[in-house]
């Protein structure tokens, strides 16, 4: 019931806005993620290859799995047949990964490139400058089992909202910047995912389009 009713406190918070919510549910246990989805709860997040792939043969099948965690190539394999959206491209090397283990599994695969808009050394991703240098290349028209959907950006671990709103407005604006620009054909700026159990409030004022809140409805996860 704790579930169901946390749940329900944070979709009642998004109401007014244009987000979606990803439960993130690394960590949790099967019935806790079964508890969710009874509550009416799809789309569901996890940061570990292998532990996705065992909750998505475990759970109802039309889940719909979200990586958010940083991805190594060598586990893409796992995920390739059936993750709805990958969250955390933030290289070249996954994407041509992706692109692989995709057209092995015979579908396209959804991703959004991942951007450094954090003032810490700890997280992953492109800086916006490559993002436009890439978009410009002709390189990601290659990819032909790649659709490049959006952004995702993680701000700093801080408690000065007005650095953490100052990051998600810089991803924004480079979002906004990215649709005025003549994109490769598998490329379309339609998702931007920002915004976690600690800001997400914020990011949806920013903008996001999905945010991934997993504490605010599961609880403290067990590590």
């Amino acid at each position: 019931m704790e579930v169901k009713n946390n749940l329900k406190g944070v979709k009642d918070t998004l109401i007014s806005s244009h987000c979606e919510l990803i439960a993130v549910s690394k960590t949790q246990p099967i019935e806790l993620i079964q508890e969710a989805y009874n509550a009416g709860q799809r789309l569901f997040g996890e940061n570990k290859a292998q532990e996705m792939a065992s909750k998505h043969a475990a759970l109802p099948k039309d889940i719909q799995w979200h990586m958010i965690g940083h991805l190594q190539t060598n586990k893409v394999k796992y995920i390739a047949p059936f993750v709805d959206l990958i969250h955390s491209i933030d290289s070249v090397k996954l994407l041509i990964e992706v692109d692989k283990q995709a057209k092995k599994a015979n579908r396209k695969i959804n991703c959004l490139l991942q951007v450094y808009i954090a003032h810490e050394e700890t997280k992953f991703g492109f800086d916006p400058a490559e993002v436009i240098e890439l978009l410009n290349s002709n390189a990601l028209s290659e990819f032909l089992n790649v659709e490049i959907i959006g952004l995702m950006g993680m701000a700093s671990f801080t408690e000065d909202q007005q650095q953490i709103k100052s990051e998600f407005n810089v991803l924004n604006a480079l979002f906004t910047q990215l649709k005025t620009l003549s994109l490769p054909a598998n490329v379309h700026m339609k998702e931007l995912s920002m915004g976690m159990s600690s800001d997400y409030k914020i990011a949806m004022e920013a903008g996001s389009t999905l945010v991934r809140v997993g504490t605010a409805i599961f609880g403290a996860r067990n590590y």
